[in-house]
């Protein structure tokens, strides 16, 4: 088989949706000619831990692991977090942001360049050189962000002239949440210089979604391909939906700062106060992070008796509740670049066949998605009437969805795979 080196961040132990594009690749690379080598990290402070995901890794992967430093305990010290605390005051919080998280903010933006990661990339580039000069690979693969990764890709590309693939699962310096670090223009300088080395070093760079690619291109990528986060049909075998008499709403993942579902929630109180049955059947269900202000809003309108915050779950946990659901709510970013944002529970939401509510402006790639697999609807976050007669469509089982598996058989995980090999194939 021709070998292919996969230089990743986020590998089990780690928990949480980031792991699990490079995991599946892994699971399924074997089955389209290519033999993967994956290189993460000894030591890595990963936020969500599954043990599970090791179960995904086939026998005989060869992994190659190397210490990393990172700046957490330092942020914890400043900011007198706990190492229990998983929230992280970009996305989510726990209560408003105070001086020293801010103030951390700015410095691992302006001087953690690219990322919070980077003290790991000249370490590995001296490990991987001596590993590259007695172990030979056809190609080397790397998966963005952290963008730490896609730098030591970068450079053992061009200093052993080996093809590479640079995948995205989130653009660079046009991500969503670029923005929001206060980034200085000296360091906006050096993200961009390195974003530019990518594509000019990268023989082919694969992205999450088509609005994303198109926004890669626009600034020098060339010919980027869309590689869907997908679902895996084997995450499915043997679990079935356990639903009572409960009309159950639920949400799996981060829910923060820039998705807070206030009309949707406003809608929810409205239905209970004039409906109290539907008050009775309501159950609304939150695993992940929550922003705290999501938290309040919902004690605001008097929705906590019908809420559960789960809290972090496991994936099988993660995977029951979607089955388990009558209404899968799908909040997108508010930001610029949203109409690219592919949420990676989307593809496990089509594959449970429940009705979704994606909340989100007109015209995305999550409406594209869910029209074409007649799955759901979306609506924008402030359109009260299209989403409360949604619900109320879902709750009186006047709507149902049309999707098929053959309507969502191309965001599977193994066909996501095997257009990867197919690129790998390409670039050597």
């Amino acid at each position: 088989m021709k070998k292919v080196l996969i230089i990743s961040y986020y590998w089990p132990p780690a928990g949480g949706v980031a792991v699990l594009r490079n995991l599946k690749f892994v699971k399924y690379l074997r089955d389209f000619g290519w033999e993967p080598i994956v290189y993460a990290p000894k030591n890595a402070d990963y936020n969500q831990l599954d043990l599970d995901n090791f179960k995904e890794i086939p026998d005989g992967i060869e992994t190659l692991r190397y210490p990393i430093i990172e700046p957490f305990s330092l942020f914890r010290k400043f900011t007198g977090r706990k190492k229990t605390d998983k929230t992280n005051p970009v996305y989510a919080r726990e209560s408003s942001a105070g001086f020293m998280d801010k103030f951390s903010i700015w410095v691992r933006a302006n001087f953690f360049i690219p990322d919070a990661r980077f003290l790991w990339i000249k370490p590995s580039v001296k490990y991987l050189s001596e590993y590259l000069k007695e172990n030979k690979v056809d190609a080397i693969l790397t998966d963005g962000p952290p963008h730490t990764n896609t730098v030591i890709g970068q450079q053992l590309s061009e200093k052993f002239n080996i093809p590479w693939l640079a995948d995205f699962q989130d653009p660079w310096t046009q991500v969503d949440y670029y923005k929001m670090f206060n980034i200085g223009k000296r360091a906006d300088r050096k993200h961009k210089k390195l974003e530019q080395e990518t594509f000019k070093t990268a023989k082919q760079i694969t992205i999450a979604s088509p609005s994303w690619a198109d926004d890669l291109e626009k600034i020098g990528a060339k010919k980027p391909e869309v590689i869907y986060y997908g679902y895996d049909e084997d995450d499915f075998s043997g679990v079935n939906a356990n639903r009572g008499d409960k009309f159950i709403i639920s949400h799996a993942g981060l829910l923060g700062i820039d998705r807070q579902p206030d009309t949707f929630l406003i809608v929810l109180a409205d239905i209970c106060n004039s409906n109290p049955q539907f008050k009775n059947d309501l159950q609304l269900k939150f695993a992940g992070v929550v922003d705290f202000t999501i938290k309040q809003k919902i004690d605001e309108l008097g929705l906590n008796e019908n809420f559960i915050d789960l809290g972090t779950i496991d994936r099988k946990e993660a995977i029951q509740l979607m089955l388990d659901s009558s209404l899968l709510l799908l909040p997108v970013n508010k930001a610029d670049n949203a109409k690219g944002r592919l949420p990676g529970k989307i593809y496990e939401y089509l594959r449970t066949f429940n009705p979704i509510l994606a909340l989100g402006e007109n015209g995305s790639d999550v409406e594209g998605i869910i029209s074409s697999t007649k799955s759901g609807i979306n609506c924008q976050y402030d359109d009260y009437a299209g989403i409360k007669e949604f619900v109320l469509d879902v709750y009186n089982k006047t709507f149902e969805t049309k999707s098929t598996k053959e309507l969502i058989a191309r965001f599977s995980v193994k066909n996501q795979t095997k257009k990867i090999a197919k690129l790998l194939s390409e670039i050597i």
